[in-house]
């Protein structure tokens, strides 16, 4: 069966991280992606976040290749770009120019800091936005922020926040609305991933410490512990009843928050392996996990019983999700260059894609 956002079209502009992340997450989930590459732009061997896309390959350099993206934009419902603000504009790409050619589309644009505002055209990187928007300031132990890899800004506050987006704009759409630009933004999203955070803290639940409370590395019945054989095991139990029932394995009486509980934890985890740990803990209600690399992860049998882990093109990497009861989507695929028949379906003639190929406006 077609996957929920089957019918939909999609242009995305090349580009890094968050917005090929909210192209890969509407592509899994049925809507036709077509992607626009530039010449010498990233490319990464079997990129899953270029996964079940159409591509071709403009130069836009030349006001042909603009031409041609124009021509490819009025057929779509919508359009996602990740460049800095007034990239597109400059380029002859602009939501106004874009929007006047299909009133019905829906125009995601993916930075930083944002479309306004001070600091709109400055440089920055994941770490830097959630440094703004106070997350990173509750990741991390002993009054130390520590960088969470890319996926707080980039990726939760960026791609999947705009593909949420995309998809409630272009809703409005098929609801009779006319098409819009949204300005999504990471300081902004990651923000918003951080509410319960906040709400806690204005309830007087969350000291503005890092690394001071029960679940960021402020408490011993919440944290991450190295086993004997030097590898991790994660503890996650907040609640009495898994936290008593821990103890009960561990053969401990203790309270949660027991003076040097931590230290005491940590000996104990020490004395056995990580394995054996498992074999003790896991699938109790004691809230436990291993701390499993990447290699590991596809083989663990939870992951492997539920498909969590696929191989496209050669390359591991993680399935859709989430699922639907009711529909499924075709299994993704790598990236393939259609130029020509993109072109075809625009009603370019073949004289005319070879003259374009000629002068190297497309590859």
């Amino acid at each position: 069966m077609p996957g929920p956002l089957s019918g939909l079209r999609i242009l995305e502009m090349e580009g890094l991280g968050p917005a090929p992340f909210c192209g890969m997450m509407l592509a899994d989930h049925g809507a036709e992606v077509i992607r626009v590459e530039r010449e010498g732009g990233f490319k990464l061997p079997g990129d899953p976040l270029a996964r079940s896309r159409r591509a071709i390959r403009v130069d836009l350099k030349q006001a042909a290749g603009i031409a041609l993206v124009r021509d490819l934009a009025k057929g779509c419902d919508g359009l996602i770009e990740g460049f800095r603000p007034g990239v597109m504009e400059r380029l002859g790409l602009g939501p106004d120019l874009l929007l006047a050619d299909n009133s019905a589309l829906v125009y995601g644009r993916m930075t930083g800091w944002g479309q306004e505002g001070p600091l709109a055209h400055a440089a920055g990187h994941d770490i830097n936005y959630i440094a703004l928007s106070g997350a990173l300031h509750t990741i991390g132990r002993d009054c130390r922020p520590s960088p969470p890899v890319n996926y707080v800004g980039d990726f939760g506050g960026g791609g999947m926040m705009l593909a949420f987006a995309m998809v409630s704009a272009l809703l409005a759409v098929r609801n009779g609305g006319s098409g819009q630009v949204i300005d999504c933004a990471m300081t902004d999203g990651s923000a918003l991933l951080a509410s319960l955070t906040w709400g806690l803290h204005a309830a007087g639940l969350w000291e503005d410490k890092t690394g001071a409370n029960s679940i960021d590395s402020g408490s011993a019945y919440y944290d991450t512990y190295e086993t004997a054989d030097g590898r991790w095991i994660a503890i996650g139990a907040i609640e009495p009843q898994f936290w008593a029932a821990l103890c009960g394995k561990l053969g401990l009486d203790e309270g949660q928050n027991a003076p040097r509980l931590k230290a005491r934890l940590a000996a104990l985890f020490r004395t056995r392996t990580r394995d054996q740990w498992c074999d003790l803990l896991e699938g109790r209600d004691v809230c436990f996990a291993p701390v499993l690399s990447l290699t590991e992860a596809p083989l663990h049998p939870h992951n492997a019983a539920r498909g969590t882990f696929i191989e496209v093109g050669g390359v591991t990497q993680p399935a859709p999700a989430p699922r639907y009861g009711g529909t499924a989507t075709e299994p993704p695929r790598p990236l393939c260059n259609e130029a020509d028949a993109l072109l075809d379906e625009l009603g370019y003639d073949s004289e005319r894609i070879a003259a374009l190929r000629e002068a190297g406006i497309i590859g």
